[in-house]
């Protein structure tokens, strides 16, 4: 069967989506929903049956899945409307606010036999593609620490996501995305750590800047640090094994691999003069011993979302995004508060719930 889509909630990502699920064939948007008719707008000559009542479009429109593109604290609620309407559901992230609430939506999910996934678009960022390749196929040799950096001067977090109540911050705008796409690409490896340091710089409500450590049982510590006030920026990515490191400085994808033309087994005699001070474990590398390769190629496309969406719904696919993938991530999204409200790691192995199917 073809996709036959509700929108609900008409706002930056409402929008988003409306310009790009229809660049799949056999998904159609027939409505749109948001309680502030003043935001649905550019869609003339679309013929979208249009509702300022939830209710009223679960009940009228002519859809069989829904788009929830609402502010955080709502998702819990729509869910479980939209399974109780037999509606399928695509969720914006974060699924929920907490594993409590996530829990209590996939009850409705199943009771009703509805299909359910999660927005985690960034699992297709090019950058992201291109670390997780080369970690995978081991062009780094053995990898011992990764570094995900996202940095911005913007300061100020914007709309509802400066408040609490709402589901604002930045663990849930972006964090969700950055542990993601970190369990992604350590499937396989089992978590045994999480610490996390997480502040509000500038914004008073919510948090603005996390510093996230988890510790993996293939020797592999990843670090994730987001913040929305840093006037000069880290790389976005550093991933480090013992034949290269790669550097990614954006999302642009401009950086390289860096690797060396010989392994010194012992350092040199002699101290070397620097800028520092006499030293001979960080002496400057003789010339033309470190290189660049260049970053490999691949190909990566958002639409594969959707593409998968409507395959899983037809039952021709397995969702790429599962109830267990996203349930756990929320469980590492609290352990990350726990970690900062104590300073104390939170052991995985002890406090993890048995995950869903």
């Amino acid at each position: 069967m073809n996709i036959k889509l509700g929108i609900i909630g008409f706002g930056g990502m409402g929008k988003w989506h409306e310009k790009n699920a229809t660049r799949v064939d056999g998904i159609e948007i027939k409505a749109i929903c948001d309680s502030d008719p003043t935001k649905i707008i550019d869609i003339e000559g679309k013929n979208y049956e249009i509702y300022e009542s939830v209710d009223d479009m679960l009940a009228k429109a002519d859809i069989n899945t829904v788009l929830l593109t609402l502010p955080n604290h709502l998702h819990k609620e729509m869910t479980i409307k939209a399974a109780n309407a037999g509606l399928h559901i695509i969720d914006e992230k974060p699924a929920s606010l907490n594993v409590k609430e996530f829990d209590e939506m996939m009850e409705a999910v199943k009771k009703n036999e509805v299909f359910f996934t999660v927005h985690q678009n960034r699992r297709w960022d090019r950058d992201y593609q291109i670390v997780k390749k080369l970690v995978n196929e081991k062009e780094l040799g053995d990898v011992y620490t990764i570094e995900s950096n996202l940095h911005t001067a913007n300061g100020r977090i914007h709309e509802w996501h400066l408040y609490k109540k709402y589901g604002g911050g930045m663990m849930y705008d972006w964090g969700v995305h950055l542990i993601d796409q970190a369990m992604q690409m350590m499937q396989g490896a089992k978590l045994l750590t999480v610490f996390a340091d997480i502040k509000s710089i500038i914004n008073d409500e919510v948090d603005d800047y996390f510093n996230i450590t988890l510790k993996f049982d293939n020797g592999i510590t990843y670090h994730i640090e987001l913040g929305t006030y840093f006037l000069k920026y880290q790389p976005r990515w550093l991933a480090a094994g013992n034949r290269g490191t790669v550097y990614i400085n954006s999302f642009a994808c401009d950086g390289g691999i860096a690797r060396t033309s010989e392994l010194l087994n012992k350092l040199p005699a002699q101290i070397a003069e620097t800028v520092a001070g006499p030293t001979r474990q960080f002496a400057p590398q003789p010339a033309g011993v470190l290189y660049d390769d260049p970053l490999p190629e691949v190909e990566t496309e958002w639409t594969d979302f959707y593409k998968n969406v409507l395959a899983a719904i037809n039952g021709k696919e397995e969702p790429l995004i599962k109830i267990s993938e996203v349930r756990e991530v929320l469980s590492i999204m609290e352990a990350a508060f726990e970690s900062s409200e104590t300073n104390q790691s939170v052991n995985m192995e002890k406090t993890s719930a048995p995950l869903l199917t």
